[in-house]
Formats: C-alpha cells, sequence, structure tokens
C-alpha cells in the first residue's frame, strides 16, 4: 500500500472520530444501564448491562425500586423520635446526657404508595438517572436501622462535558504534530508519517467521549477506532523493513495485535470487567505501530537509508521510528486517569535528545555525507582523467587499428590488437564511481544528472524505478552508455533533457531524449568509419552484455537513445 493510500486511510478514521466524539459531547445520551419492570406490586430492576454506571453503583438485577426520579414507590419503616420542647436534662451523677428513644415505627411495614397507572408507566419509560433500590429479602421483618439501600444519582451528562478537555487535546495533537512532521522540523525520515503519526497519537483522546456515554454501541465503536487508528501507522512502518521476510513476521503480528484488541474492546462493552483487562488492551493497540516501528528501527533492520550511510546516519534513522512507534503507547497511557502528564513528558524528552543528541548526530551524518561526496568527486575526477586519456587516445586508436587489421586480412594483428583493446576496457571498467558499486546505478545516476545539469545550462531531469540490482557488469555498461550518452546531448543537443531508468527482476532499461537538432540519420551503423568513438564505445558495451542499443533522430528534432538489457 502507497503512502497516499495509508495517508487517506489515516485521514477518514480521524474523520469518523471527530465526528462522533463531537456529537457525543453536543448531542450524547448517557445510559445508565438499568431496565426497570412492574412485579406484582413493586417495580423492580429487570436488568443491569455489565458494562454500565449503575453495574458500578452495585445495582443487582431483582431488587425493588423504593425511589424513582424524586418519585417514592415504596415507603420503608422508620423511627419515629420524640419531639422535646426542652433540652434533655444530663443525669446528676454522670453528666450524661440521655440518648433519645424512638417512640415508634411508622410505617411498621413496607407499603407501596400508590400511584396512577399513567404516571407509572411515564416513569418507566424514560432512563432512570435517580434510583434507590433495595434488596428483597430485606423487606420482611427487618429493624429500619437495615434498611440500606443502594442509590445512584448520576445524569451521566457531567461525565460527558468532562471529556470535551480530552477532545480538545486530541484536535490540537492531530493538528499539531500533523504540521510538526509535515513541515520537516523533525526530519525528512519522518515526514511521509506525520499523517499517520498524527492520527494514531490524536483518536485515543478523541474518543474519550465515547466511553463516558456508557452507551455499549459506543463504547465498541471507541474501541474499534482506537485499534483501527494504529493501523495506518503500523502499514507505513512495514514499509520500511527492509527484509521481506521480517516484514511478513511483523505483517502478522500488527494483524494478531489489530484483530485481537478489535475483538476484546467490543466483548468488553457487553460483559463484566475482568481482571487485567485495560493493561490486556493497552499491550494489544500499543503493540500495533511499536511492533514494525522495532522492525524497522532495530535487530530487523538490515539496510539503512542511502543518504545516511554512516552509522551514526543509521542510529539516527533507527532512533526515529523506533520513537514513532512507541508514541502512541504513551498517548494511550495519557488517556484517563494519569492525564495528558506522560505524554508532554514523553515529547520534553524528545526535544532535549533531539538538541542534545539527535541533532548532533544528524549534523555528523550530514559531514560524513558531504565528506562522502567530495571524496568520490575527488576519485572519479581522477579516474574520470585517466579513463579520458585511454580513451580518446590508446582505446580509440586500437579501435580504428582492429578495423584496419581485419579489412587488411591481418587476423593475427587483429587479434593482438584486439587483446590489447579488451585489456585497456577492462581498465577503464576498473574507473568507475563507488556510489556504482555500493549503491548502483539509480544513485550514480542522480550523481550524474546533478553534475551534467551544471554544464548543460538548462533542465536535466531522471525519471527512476529501479527496484531491483542487475549484474555488476550491467550496471556499469549502463553506467557508461548514460554518461557518453549525456555528454553527447550537451555537446551536441540543448536542454530540456530528460534521462529514464527502470529495472524488474527480468531486465532493466535506459533512455536519454534531448531536444536539440538531432543525431545525422545512419550515423549508428557508421560510426567506425565516421569517427564517432562515442557511438561506437556505446555499441560495444551494449554488445558485451547482450543488450540492444537504439540510436535515432524523433522525426520533430532531438537524439533518443535507449538500452534494453533482458535477464536470460
Amino acid at each position: 500500500m502507497d503512502q497516499k493510500t495509508i495517508d487517506r486511510a489515516a485521514a477518514v478514521i480521524a474523520a469518523i472520530a471527530l465526528i462522533v466524539g463531537l456529537s457525543t459531547i453536543v448531542w450524547g445520551r448517557f445510559d445508565s444501564g438499568i431496565r426497570l419492570a412492574t412485579s406484582g406490586q413493586y417495580v423492580v430492576v429487570s436488568e443491569v448491562q455489565p458494562r454500565s454506571i449503575a453495574s458500578q453503583y452495585g445495582l443487582r438485577p431483582g431488587m425493588i425500586v423504593t425511589e424513582l426520579q424524586g418519585v417514592t414507590l415504596v415507603k420503608l419503616p422508620q423511627y419515629i423520635w420524640p419531639e422535646y420542647t426542652t433540652e434533655p436534662t444530663p443525669d446528676p451523677n454522670t453528666g450524661e446526657v440521655p440518648q433519645p428513644k424512638p417512640v415508634g415505627i411508622l410505617p411498621p411495614t413496607p407499603t407501596v404508595v400508590p400511584i396512577d397507572p399513567v404516571a407509572l408507566g411515564s416513569l418507566l419509560s424514560i432512563n432512570p438517572t435517580q434510583i434507590t433500590a433495595i434488596d428483597p429479602a430485606l423487606l420482611d421483618n427487618t429493624p429500619p436501622e437495615n434498611y440500606s439501600g443502594v442509590q445512584l444519582y448520576d445524569d451521566g451528562m457531567d461525565g460527558i462535558r468532562m471529556t470535551l478537555p480530552s477532545y480538545v487535546l486530541g484536535v490540537a495533537l492531530l493538528v499539531l504534530v500533523g504540521w510538526w512532521l509535515a513541515s520537516g522540523r523533525a526530519g525528512d525520515t519522518v515526514r511521509p508519517l506525520a499523517t499517520s503519526l498524527a492520527v494514531a497519537t490524536a483518536v485515543p483522546f478523541l474518543v474519550q467521549p465515547l466511553d463516558a456515554s456508557w452507551v455499549v454501541p459506543l463504547l465498541g465503536l471507541g474501541a474499534l477506532l482506537t485499534a483501527a487508528a494504529m493501523v495506518p501507522l503500523a502499514i507505513a512502518l512495514l514499509n520500511r523493513i527492509d527484509d521481506e521476510q521480517d516484514r511478513r513476521f511483523a505483517a502478522l503480528a500488527v494483524t494478531g495485535c489489530a484483530v485481537g484488541a478489535m475483538v476484546i474492546g467490543v466483548v468488553a462493552a457487553t460483559t463484566q470487567p475482568w481482571y487485567g483487562e485495560s493493561a490486556t488492551r493497552w499491550a494489544l493497540v500499543a503493540a500495533i505501530p511499536f511492533i514494525p516501528g522495532l522492525g524497522a528501527a532495530g535487530p530487523m533492520r538490515r539496510k539503512a537509508d542511502p543518504s545516511m550511510p554512516t552509522a551514526s546516519g543509521r542510529l539516527l534513522e533507527s532512533t526515529e521510528y523506533a520513537v514513532i512507534g512507541a508514541t502512541p503507547a504513551v498517548a494511550l497511557a495519557s488517556v484517563g486517569a494519569p492525564g495528558p502528564y506522560p505524554l508532554a513528558l514523553w515529547f520534553i524528552l524528545i526535544a532535549l535528545a533531539g538538541r542534545f543528541t539527535i541533532r548532533p548526530l544528524a549534523r555528523l551524518a550530514t559531514r560524513a555525507v558531504l565528506q562522502r561526496d567530495l571524496v568520490v568527486a575527488a576519485t572519479e575526477a581522477e579516474r574520470a582523467r585517466v579513463a579520458a586519456d585511454i580513451h580518446d587516445d590508446a582505446l580509440q586508436e586500437l579501435t580504428l587499428l582492429v578495423h584496419r587489421l581485419d579489412a587488411a586480412g591481418d587476423t593475427e594483428g587483429a587479434d593482438i590488437a584486439r587483446t590489447v583493446s579488451d585489456r585497456l576496457r577492462a581498465i577503464c571498467g576498473d574507473l568507475r564511481l563507488p556510489i556504482l558499486d555500493d549503491l548502483g546505478v539509480g544513485p550514480a545516476l542522480d550523481w550524474l544528472v546533478l553534475r551534467i545539469e551544471r554544464l548543460a545550462g538548462g533542465e536535466v531531469r531522471l525519471e527512476r524505478a529501479d527496484g531491483t540490482r542487475p549484474p555488476a557488469d550491467v550496471e556499469l555498461a549502463f553506467f557508461r552508455v548514460a554518461q557518453e550518452a549525456l555528454a553527447n546531448a550537451v555537446k551536441h543537443g540543448r536542454p530540456p533533457i530528460l534521462v529514464r531508468y527502470a529495472t524488474t527482476p527480468g531486465g532493466a532499461s535506459l533512455s536519454i531524449d534531448d531536444a536539440g537538432p538531432g543525431i545525422e540519420p545512419g550515423a549508428g551503423e557508421g560510426a567506425d568509419r565516421a569517427g564517432h568513438f562515442g557511438l561506437l564505445n556505446m555499441q560495444q558495451r551494449a554488445e558485451a552484455i547482450g543488450a540492444i542499443l537504439d540510436v535515432r533522430r524523433w522525426p520533430s528534432g532531438g537524439t533518443h537513445v535507449a538500452l534494453d538489457w533482458r535477464a536470460h
């Protein structure tokens, strides 16, 4: 999956979380989780949803409701205390004030209060937020002091409104984290992950109003959105694991954690809380991006970014991926009771590490890259000088000598000259860029195009799709053909110059097009006779690797050089 598709999926998840979170705050409906019914002369609790505020208060099915929404349904016996007109006289011996004693009980037994059936039906139809209920066993022969019931006085809306700061924090994280990473202030390595990381960090805060509603479908939706928000970031990090086998292993682990987190979240919305549930859900959701982040950064990462060839550069890149994978876990730990403090501390630590550790490493990596480029440029300049001397002098003379000896019928002399020519050509082949050996034709062409553009005085553009590397001799031939063709385009053509290079497991192709007047028709066929040694050299290199070289003039002008090689 490409990065654009990943970002679109993350944006959709964030949009859903933003809409349902805000809608719950504005129009949310609180569900206490109680269902009531009539049983004979009493109103009883018929059902208590396992994960509800009523369950947390201790209400259970079968309890008898004595008070509902401020209306008394059952009067419970209460002591009648004497009324004193004067203060009780203390005991003259001890000085103690005698404690009053009840003079009776009223009513003598629990008494159902008559209520109009229509009014009672109206009471039973609303979501109960003020209720008192007792166990049925307490109704028989129980002293008034034992009539202890369970009370619920909570309309829930205060709890939903109290999640507004958490929702606002989620919006701020979504905007600020995305903007900070997308601006490149955190480095070019993490810039493509801006959207997916911002969504994974912000969504756990955006769905807090859903959890505060105590509505089962919203609880399940919140759990699904939290787990789903981690998936785009996980996929983006999976794409940065180089080894195919390691990537498959990490993908299986991510899939298992994502499915497990979603299933547990949905099941938990309809069941009683169980020991270790919160820690398990946190571990599963946090592992979704953390596993591929560790894979992209740690032991499973075998290759480094070509722009960071040094150990410090690889350490910097690995650290960035590890931090990205761990950030959603810290955000999850900051939701609820701890508040945003763990996440704030995490960002402070990242800022301090960047200031005193990451930035020095980045400067070291940049300095190393610059030094490498200078060494490569100096080495190539010297190799180019030697190779040019051989190419422009001895090798060209030997090429003409071979053709003349063949034409004269001197086979032995031609073979000797051809052997010397092959040896010199091998020497020229050894005088090649280190970047070609280390990174392949694609990066070498990047370097060459930048160098040629300064000489061309106009646009020189490279389009490359090099997923695989062909054999070393093929890479050398492609680079030298490109080098010769670009030199001819600068000398005989004019910008814009377009270079296309592509590889597949089955072959490689190269094309160079300029906007000049174009090569003369038949110049390729008569290169040896006309003294076009550059064309002749390109033809020989193509023949050496079994490739097809096509040099022609476009009808509208401009020279087209194409090299096509197929693996055998």
